[in-house]
């Protein structure tokens, strides 16, 4: 068995990242970009009003009342030919850009309309209620970097920058193959000796949030012959999971017929709990992930596991997975492996605390938590308010 961390490692060494493809905006969302985006234009291009009111020279500002001739207007979309010259003053609207000559805007409930001309007692306020041009970016600037998430807020900020395309990673395409006799699809009546495979449209839900594109490619009944064929349909996707069928037992196919067709695998353990047997290989061109059979094992590790794989399929640099927080209660010693203990983190107190089941095909339980508490091989007792390690969880 090796480490997690060595685990992490060793996926990040062999995937390689999915190649880019240009996508139009409307259809960018949840996209990553496969290269840093930069404004075609200035925005605002050009010095507008923030403010509906009137478009002055402070020069001609007091702080006492002032009579000034409405002499012009400059409307969003329609700019005035226009200067305002001394006395003068513009009738302006939010968004509209500055007449020439006008270097303030006094707000239209600040002064008073008679006659063709309005008063004001506003002081002397250069740049007053003015939106200078490239105060939001200028072109060339660099607005988002490689690998970020195209929200809907991103997209309008591409949009506004002057593009009506970007280039993103291609969604990788990830094969998910669940494995055991015991298993009935969604919808499927139960034998007295079988369970709903529930994993697999979990496991796909995750996969679309994180920028994948799930094709579910079955059950593979504890048959060597449809193993066979179960694996063979993955030929051509960018990483395959499989789900169970990786143990020792007589009926236990999948391994042996992986390395019969000519897998090659990378590590076949991790020393972790839940989720030992997790393991990770190559079949043909394809990467395959194993993950536990037991629902909590298989949603734990695709947390550790399955989102930095997918983060370097998509040219994301590994982020930090752990932050740290102080235990609520005291935490018995660990044993000989590394320890993923189901928590609540109080986002108030800013404490941590397990969850009471911890039995790793309570999926109930992990659906109740919102981090994971990192317990280190053979760490000993741990006392409230000791800061540990923890991974948040994103399905909150």
């Amino acid at each position: 068995m090796i480490t997690l961390d060595t685990a992490l490692t060793l996926i990040r060494e062999q995937i390689k990242p999915v190649g880019p493809e240009t996508v139009a905006l409307e259809s960018a969302r949840g996209r990553r970009l496969a290269s840093a985006l930069y404004a075609r234009r200035t925005q605002p291009p050009f010095d507008a009003s923030a403010m509906d009111g009137y478009a002055i020279r402070s020069a001609d500002m007091t702080g006492e009342i002032v009579s000034l001739a409405l002499s012009g207007e400059s409307a969003a979309g329609h700019a005035s030919a226009q200067q305002v010259g001394p006395g003068e003053a513009f009738r302006i609207s939010t968004g509209a850009p500055m007449p020439d000559g006008a270097d303030q805007v006094v707000i239209q409930e600040n002064c008073t309309r008679k006659n063709g001309r309005i008063e004001t007692s506003e002081p002397a306020r250069p740049g007053a209620n003015i939106r200078k041009a490239g105060i939001d970016f200028s072109n060339g600037d660099l607005l988002l970097q490689q690998g970020h998430r195209l929200t809907a807020t991103a997209i309008s900020l591409a949009a506004s920058a002057g593009l009506a395309e970007v280039v993103a990673s291609r969604k990788p395409r990830i094969g998910l193959l669940s494995t055991g006799d015991e298993l009935v699809e969604i919808g499927a009546d139960t034998g007295p000796d079988q369970i709903i495979n529930s994993l697999a449209p979990g496991l796909g839900a995750q996969l679309q949030e994180w920028g994948g594109e799930p094709q579910f490619l079955g059950i593979a009944r504890d048959d060597p012959a449809d193993v066979r064929r179960k694996l063979s349909a993955s030929d051509g996707l960018d990483l395959l999971i499989t789900i169970g069928g990786a143990s020792v037992g007589d009926h236990d196919h999948l391994r042996s017929v992986f390395a019969e067709m000519g897998g090659q695998l990378v590590f076949e353990k991790i020393a972790i709990k839940p989720g030992k047997p997790t393991w990770f290989g190559k079949l043909k061109n394809t990467y395959v992930l194993g993950l536990p059979g037991n629902p909590v094992s298989a949603m734990v590790m695709a947390q550790l596991c399955l989102k930095p794989a997918m983060d370097k399929l998509l040219g994301i640099e590994a982020p930090a997975l752990f932050l740290n927080a102080p235990l609520g209660v005291d935490l018995p010693a660990n044993g000989a492996r590394e320890n993923m203990i189901r928590a609540r983190s109080d986002r108030q107190s800013g404490f941590i605390a397990p969850l009471s089941n911890q039995d790793s095909s309570a999926l109930s339980a992990l659906a109740a938590s919102n981090a994971l508490i990192r317990r280190p091989a053979n760490a000993g007792p741990a006392l409230a308010g000791e800061i540990v390690d923890y991974l948040p969880l994103d399905h909150e």
